[in-house]
């Protein structure tokens, strides 16, 4: 099974308005909930495309308790959330219908103790034993210690489980250095990471500091993947207009999935990024357009080199 870690879980609401206008009031047309956080979208995604996959991470409060019962609803998707004292955190996505435009709020997550921590890496460790990859995904809550990916990817390299990091900041330049099979930025990112706004430069700079492979998110561009066996961009055919809330995190779960099947990289990057642009034509983060993603897997440009790194 894929193991996803998602260590700031959320209940990600998202309301659809009519046109948003600031300073004035807003008649809601829609509202829909699902158990939110990076890692539990790449989840989300994963199972729909057949695969087993388990989510752990952190969970607490009534809204915790919300998370849990949908996540236990989704097939294939087995809940091995920790519970902490703390709720866990909302976060709430404003569409505006009239431009298409996503307004994001995110609440900070719930403060995690020492003791809750241990007994999270004590579970994560036993969640190794039976995991064939593992994707460490998003932000730390506080209490959370900086280097918290970093200890996690170690322990995954120890139980010989290959790891995918999708973070940000100072977590993720302590977690590259921990060598990791493959992290995923954005250009922002990776820009910070390296400090260069060049992401071809940036992803092999990311890859001296530690990192096997980078697959850079460059936006409606598509991906840029700097590996050993070689480097390659893929493009989608055509600007997708919608909700682009946990695109990214669709791109991780193609990235993951053909891992698994064990698919060539121009192939990984095809499905990473139709599933991307998918995404972005579902109203929900964690869910895409089954018919749209079928259409556009097999008309995203892949060029590249399999030899130049």
């Amino acid at each position: 099974m894929i193991l996803t870690v998602t260590l700031n879980t959320a209940l990600d609401l998202t309301y659809r308005i009519p046109a948003l206008k600031p300073h004035a009031s807003h008649r809601i047309t829609e509202v829909t909930e699902r158990p939110g956080g990076k890692g539990v979208n790449v989840a989300r995604v994963l199972a729909t495309l057949g695969h087993e996959v388990t989510v752990t991470g952190f969970t607490g409060g009534a809204t915790g308790a919300v998370v849990q019962s949908q996540l236990t609803a989704i097939p294939g998707v087995v809940d091995a959330l920790v519970p902490v004292a703390a709720p866990t955190r909302r976060t709430i996505a404003v569409v505006d219908e009239q431009t298409g435009d996503t307004t994001q709020l995110n609440e900070p997550g719930p403060t995690i103790t020492p003791a809750e921590w241990s007994a999270f890496q004590e579970a994560y460790e036993d969640l190794l034993t039976q995991a064939s990859a593992v994707a460490l995904c998003g932000s730390l809550p506080p209490g959370v210690p900086v280097g918290a990916y970093a200890g996690l990817i170690r322990l995954a390299k120890a139980a010989e489980v290959p790891v995918l990091l999708d973070t940000s900041g100072e977590p993720l330049r302590r977690g590259v250095a921990a060598r990791p099979d493959l992290v995923k930025p954005n250009a922002e990112e990776l820009a910070e990471l390296t400090g260069s706004h060049e992401p071809l430069r940036g992803a092999q700079d990311a890859r001296r500091r530690g990192a096997r492979s980078v697959v850079a998110s460059l936006g409606t561009e598509g991906l840029l993947a700097v590996t050993p066996e070689g480097r390659w961009r893929a493009t989608p055919p055509a600007r997708i207009h919608g909700n682009p809330t946990g695109a990214g995190d669709s791109a991780v779960a193609g990235l993951l999935s053909g891992w698994e099947e064990q698919l060539p990289w121009p192939e990984r990057l095809a499905r990473a990024v139709a599933l991307s642009a998918a995404t972005v034509l579902a109203p929900v983060a964690g869910e895409f357009d089954r018919a749209a993603y079928e259409e556009l897997v097999g008309r995203v440009a892949v060029t590249g080199d399999a030899s130049a790194a």
